[in-house]
């Protein structure tokens, strides 16, 4: 799929050469005709000297832009992340290595879909500066991973009839990669979704404590409870007990869960869905994973993270900590977007006391990301929107505007 990309953007490249090579014949034929006229009917002598510039401007004019096709040197530079809403400030500088001016050097930026505003072309001249520096705002309107380039510069000479593709790329500056932070929202713990994965953490824990106090005699079986007061840990909130009591109970011990949920996000891009659309998506799944995370851990349960790395491989976290979530945030938004490529498999899954997986898309391929789930019921979906497709059996959910995890029918 990259190298029919790749193709695609050789075959545009070369088309726009051509039609700028028919522009610039069309204008050399314009200017022979009238110094034709002018010659012939209106002032001979003029005409003759007129007609000698006309041709000797224009091989100056190229043997510049030929030489200086070779003496360009171009740097971007630019903020690693950005704030969702704000502008990336960045800094482009041209150079040119020898003695010889650059008449006209153009520049055409590329900016991916998370940005706007980047769409311009850029037109500067070197004459006695060794180089030149100006700033190309960016608007960050989806949060995500986007990049920054400049894929094509042109040396034009002097008169501007002809531009010449600076061709070797070592002279082009290296991709930015920069991450658009979003801001995560704030979600209830009164969510349905999240109560289900404390109690099967909650309820691993305490089959895990059963289970070891038949080898212990230095422990008490059972947990001491009380009703709940404001300001207790959800984490230890015994829902099973509370259903049976009709009124919140915690625990007063102060053990922590040793058993995990494993939180798995699958930012998958297909190549054949609209780049704007699958950026959405992935935004919108971004939020919704780790606003559940954010949630989770402030509650006191640790989660095991799972990710996609940058050579497409699982990358496996723990976010035991307050500052594990945003941490984890910035280690996701630098990775660069890769169409067709699901997070890698990893075997944490298979004997989670819960899990959750968050995806943009639930076809294909994505069966292999279950398929070694050994409970269903303790595993579900986390969709971007509510009309996302399920071919699984497991559960879906998504978030709704107001920052509250439904359960889809």
């Amino acid at each position: 799929m990259s190298d029919k990309r790749n193709n695609d953007r050789k075959h545009g490249l070369f088309g726009q050469e051509l039609l700028h090579s028919m522009k610039s014949i069309a204008a050399f034929a314009a200017v022979g005709l009238l110094l034709y006229l002018f010659t012939f009917y209106l002032d001979g002598e003029m005409g003759i000297i007129l007609m000698a510039f006309v041709i000797f401007a224009p091989l100056v004019s190229y043997a510049m832009a030929a030489y200086a096709r070779k003496r360009i040197k171009v740097h971007i530079d630019c903020e690693g992340y950005v704030q969702k809403g704000s502008t990336l400030d960045v800094k482009i500088t041209v150079e040119k290595t020898g003695i010889v001016p650059l008449a006209i050097v153009e520049l055409v930026p590329k900016a991916t879909e998370v940005f706007s505003g980047w769409d311009k072309k850029y037109h500067l001249s070197l004459a006695g500066a060794e180089k030149k520096s100006f700033h190309c705002p960016a608007e960050a309107v989806i949060a995500g991973n986007g990049e920054i380039s400049i894929p094509e510069i042109y040396s034009c000479g002097f008169l501007g009839f002809m531009k010449l593709l600076v061709k070797n790329k070592e002279q082009y500056p290296d991709v930015k990669s920069v991450g658009v932070i979003p801001a995560l929202p704030e979600v209830s713990a009164s969510s349905q979704l999240f109560r289900s994965i404390a109690d099967g953490v909650m309820s691993s824990d305490e089959e895990e404590n059963d289970t070891a106090m038949q080898f212990s005699t230095n422990t008490s079986p059972g947990y001491v409870h009380r009703e709940y007061v404001e300001g207790d840990p959800l984490k230890r909130v015994n829902w099973k007990l509370s259903s049976k009591k009709n009124k919140l109970m915690v625990r007063l011990d102060e053990a922590v869960a040793s058993v995990q949920p494993v939180m798995v996000l699958d930012l998958y891009r297909s190549s054949s869905e609209d780049p704007v659309k699958s950026a959405i998506a992935g935004e919108r799944i971004i939020c919704s994973m780790f606003g559940l995370l954010d949630l989770l851990v402030k509650q006191g349960i640790a989660c095991t993270f799972v990710y996609r790395g940058e050579d497409g491989s699982a990358v496996c976290e723990n976010a035991d900590n307050a500052d594990a979530p945003s941490q984890l945030l910035m280690k996701v938004l630098a990775v660069r977007n890769m169409t067709d490529v699901r997070v890698g498999r990893t075997d944490v899954t298979s004997q989670a006391c819960a899990c959750v997986f968050a995806s943009t898309d639930f076809g294909g391929d994505f069966s292999q990301l279950t398929a070694g789930i050994e409970d269903p019921d303790s595993s579900c979906l986390l969709a971007p929107a509510a009309d996302t497709p399920n071919p699984t059996k497991l559960s879906m959910w998504y978030l709704d505007g107001d920052n509250n995890f439904k359960k889809m029918v």
